[in-house]
């Protein structure tokens, strides 16, 4: 008997060895024993690696992902041809760290400036109600369409949506970009900026815009490019 505990790897060489084999055959199964078991260690290390990398990347698309709940951004703009004439609207929508999303759409054969912005920023605002982001911005360069759903529509609904001095326009655009306004005004900023001033997004929405005029299609599209220098380059409003 042996007065020694036997390791893992001495229990099975005795098992393997069982019997009775000439010296080479013992040193070929031990050989082959190591062999396999170094196999199997690198085996494992890869697999661990591999559990890490894995790990890492699980990692990095999570972080991604909290990018994109943390804000949006997005800018709203429309465009029309001969006020009254051919409309548009464009809109481009930042919610990480990647190039804008842009949309087009709206085309309106008799359509206006102004309900062509009404469109952008309703548009905008749906946006903006889907998104979980913590940090909503709409802007827009149209002021006559922030005030109209964030201020006097409030004044015009507690009179029956009339006002002194005639009709609203565009009374129906109003109610449905109002009503969702009001719905999430606590969870959005929306503020004015100036029109070609250089800001990015609304230079970008403003070429959306152009294009929902070009491209004549009533719904909504994302835009594809390969630069913003590229779109920035398309003619403007």
């Amino acid at each position: 008997m042996l007065n020694k505990e036997l390791s893992v790897e001495q229990r099975n060489l005795l098992i393997l060895l069982k019997g009775k084999f000439a010296l080479k055959a013992q040193d070929l199964i031990v050989k082959n024993y190591k062999e396999l078991k170094e196999f199997s260690n690198k085996l494992a290390q890869g697999e661990k690696t591999s559990q890490s990398e894995n790990s890492v990347n699980t990692i990095k698309k999570e972080e991604k992902a909290q990018i994109n709940l943390n804000q949006i951004k997005i800018y709203c703009d429309g465009a029309c041809s001969n006020n009254p004439g051919k409309s548009g609207s464009g809109l481009a929508v930042y919610n990480d760290n990647d190039l804008p999303i842009l949309l087009y759409g709206e085309y309106e054969e008799k359509g206006t400036n102004n309900t062509a912005e009404l469109k952008a920023l309703l548009k905008a605002l749906l946006l903006a109600k889907e998104s979980n982001a913590q940090n909503k911005f709409i802007y827009s360069d149209s002021k006559y369409s922030i005030d109209c759903i964030s201020k006097w529509a409030y004044s015009w609904k507690s009179k029956g949506w009339s006002k002194k001095g005639g009709e609203i326009k565009n009374l129906e655009l109003i109610k449905e970009a109002h009503n969702l306004y009001n719905e999430i005004q606590n969870e959005i900023t929306l503020a004015h900026v100036k029109a070609h001033a250089g800001i990015e997004g609304n230079e970008l929405a403003d070429r959306m815009a152009m294009i929902g005029i070009g491209k004549k299609n009533k719904e909504f599209e994302e835009y594809s490019y390969r630069s913003i220098s590229d779109v920035l380059s398309l003619g403007r409003g």
